[in-house]
């Protein structure tokens, strides 16, 4: 594994190498949202870029070995169509549009709680994208993709987890899920820990048991 704790011209500071993190989501997930906001926050005081990759919780819950109410179940199968619009424009203007449009569908979704096809189309347009790729969300024609970039973050973590799911070198794991929003450096502190721990041979988990609910200030 490289040791994420070189750093070059920082004084071997964690987390002030220079690099990509690979981000795995579904615009959907309230805690996924909060934690693609704070790699925005690692971004700004940091040497970071993030790589946005799709991950569907449609297809991580549905498979047939897993046990859901049929509530959660229906909910699931409307998870497909802001996925499917993801993957729809990422075919037609490549995968560097992911991340200008999770911006736009997660601050629709989340911060105004507005989950409506106009505020899809209003996503898509802020985007610089045609609301024709709202007929994505009706047809499996973009699946098999969804599904490849899925099992592609997945597989790094196991499939007791969801998203979001971080690869950062040779080291993923899913999370960290976190709230409010850890901003300026705060958020630098925390991709510090986030390396830090990335740079242990054998590190699997920290976890405790949530007490509140998402928060997008």
């Amino acid at each position: 594994m490289t040791d994420s704790l070189t750093a070059s011209g920082s004084g071997g500071q964690p987390g002030q190498e220079a690099g990509s993190a690979d981000f795995w989501f579904d615009p959907l997930c309230p805690w996924a949202w909060i934690t693609s906001r704070w790699m925005h926050e690692v971004e700004k005081v940091r040497p970071v870029t993030t790589n946005w990759r799709l991950m569907s919780l449609a297809y991580l819950n549905l498979r047939p070995d897993k046990e859901i109410s049929e509530e959660y179940r229906a909910r699931m199968e409307q998870a497909w169509g802001p996925v499917r619009i993801c993957a729809a424009a990422a075919k037609e203007k490549g995968e560097d549009i992911l991340g200008p449009l999770y911006t736009a569908i997660g601050t629709k979704f989340h911060n105004e709680g507005r989950r409506d096809e106009d505020a899809l189309r209003e996503a898509l347009a802020q985007a610089g994208l045609p609301d024709s790729l709202l007929e994505a969300a009706q047809t499996d024609e973009f699946d098999d993709w969804i599904k490849a970039s899925h099992d592609q973050g997945i597989d790094l973590v196991g499939q007791e987890v969801g998203t979001p799911v971080i690869r950062w070198k040779d080291f993923a794991c899913f999370g960290p899920v976190v709230t409010p929003i850890p901003r300026g450096e705060a958020a630098g502190r925390l991709w510090d820990g986030f390396v830090l721990v990335a740079g242990t041979p054998g590190f699997y988990e920290l976890k405790r048991t949530r007490t509140e609910r998402p928060r997008f200030d």
